[in-house]
């Protein structure tokens, strides 16, 4: 008869974890630094990609890539303008001299600004939180973007 084993993390010694029937070394993750001033895709490509940066591009790029073909529309423009604003952010928080991340960082953040105002005064607002003053709630009106061009 065969007798299962099991161990807990409590009978293992220090700098050990507990495995199926046995014990294991704790891993140490190591995370590199990203350098200063990394190639950048431009804000579509980033979007599609996943990642500002080509040096993070995971693995699977392409399967995904292959799936996120956008067409290159006003409302897509906006959320690829914020998702480069999301990973400049990022970038920011560990390379904060970087004064040309910076740069972009904020001219993007004027770009989608200017982006969402010309959006909104054409098909309305874009989010709940937009004020309406002069129609109430806007958001119960028709027609929604997508059925006015919205979108392109």
């Amino acid at each position: 008869m065969e007798t299962k084993q099991t161990t807990s993390a409590a009978s293992c010694g220090s700098g050990q974890g507990s495995l199926p029937g046995s014990c294991g070394s704790l891993a140490f993750p190591y995370v590199p630094m990203q350098g200063t001033d990394p190639v950048r895709y431009s804000r579509m490509e980033a979007l599609q990609t996943g990642t500002l940066f080509p040096g993070l591009d995971l693995p699977f790029k392409e399967a995904i890539q292959a799936k996120t073909k956008l067409a290159n529309t006003a409302l897509v423009e906006l959320m690829a303008l914020d998702f480069a604003i999301d990973e400049l952010g990022l970038y920011l928080v560990t390379h904060s001299q970087d004064q040309e991340a910076l740069q972009l960082y904020w001219s993007y953040i004027n770009l989608a600004k200017e982006g969402r105002e010309k959006y909104q005064k054409l098909y309305g607002p874009l989010l709940q939180t937009d004020l309406t003053p002069d129609e109430g709630f806007a958001w119960l009106k028709d027609p929604w973007p997508w059925d006015e061009g919205g979108n392109s």
